[in-house]
C-alpha cells in the first residue's frame, strides 16, 4: 500500500507511521509526504527517513482551484492508495475529495463530534475539553469529508482526564493514545482488514473516456 501522509506541524504522528511501516506492523510504505508549511517537523522528518516530499501551499499554488490540482495530480501520479491527515490545517479541495473519496482519513485528538470543527486544533481543543468539565477525554480517526472533522467516524479510542490535568499533560497522554490508534487504523487499511473502496478515475482517465 502506498500510504501519503499530509501534515502541518512537527510530525510525531508521521513519525509513528514511518516507524510503523519500517518494523513491519504496517504492510507498506509511506510514498509522500506533502507540507503546506516549508519549514515543519513533518517535512525535515520525511527527508529523514528518504521519504519524498512536496511543499504545496497558498505560496506555490495562490489559487484554491490550482492548489487542489496540483496537490491531487500528486497523490495519482505516485499511485496513492491511502491518504492520511495527521495535523493537517487545510481543507482539502473538491477534485482530490472527489478522486479519492474513502481512502482519506484524518486524525483528531478528541471524541468527536464533540471538540472538533473549525479552530479546534492542538491546544485549543484539550484546553476547551479541561474547561468543560469532562473526565472522558480520547482520539478519533474519521473518513475526510469537504467540512472540518465532520466525516463518518472509524475509530476512537478514550483518554481520562485526570485531576489536576493541565493542557500540556491531557495532550501527551491524548497524542500518545492518537498514535497508537493511527497505526492500528492504518494497519488495518494495509491488510485488507478495513477494505478501500474502488478507486475513481483518474482526470486524465476520464478525460481519454469522453
Amino acid at each position: 500500500m502506498n500510504i501519503a501522509v499530509l501534515a502541518s506541524h512537527e510530525g510525531t504522528t508521521l513519525q509513528a507511521v514511518l516507524d510503523a511501516c519500517a518494523a513491519g506492523a504496517i504492510a507498506g510504505r509511506v510514498a509522500l509526504v506533502i507540507g503546506n508549511n516549508a519549514a515543519s517537523g513533518s517535512l525535515r522528518r520525511a527527508r529523514l527517513a528518504q521519504v519524498e516530499t512536496l511543499h504545496l501551499s497558498g505560496a506555490t499554488h495562490p489559487g484554491p482551484q490550482e492548489l487542489d490540482r496540483a496537490l491531487c495530480a500528486a497523490l495519482e501520479e505516485r499511485r496513492i492508495d491511502l491518504v492520511l491527515l495527521a495535523g493537517y490545517m487545510k481543507k482539502l479541495g473538491p477534485l482530490t475529495l472527489e478522486r479519492f473519496s474513502g481512502r482519506i482519513i484524518n486524525t483528531h485528538p478528541a471524541l468527536l463530534p464533540r471538540f472538533g470543527g473549525h479552530g479546534l486544533y492542538g491546544e485549543r481543543v484539550h484546553r476547551a475539553v479541561l474547561e468543560s468539565g469532562e473526565r472522558v477525554s480520547g482520539a478519533s480517526i474519521h473518513l475526510v469529508d469537504g467540512e472540518y472533522d465532520t466525516g463518518p467516524l472509524l475509530s476512537q479510542v478514550t483518554v481520562p482526564v485526570e485531576r489536576g490535568d493541565t493542557v500540556a499533560t491531557l495532550a501527551a497522554r491524548v497524542q500518545q493514545a492518537e498514535r497508537a490508534l493511527v497505526v492500528q487504523v492504518v494497519a488495518e487499511f494495509a491488510s485488507g482488514k478495513r477494505p478501500l473502496p474502488a478507486k475513481r478515475p483518474a482526470a486524465s482517465e476520464r478525460s481519454r473516456a469522453r
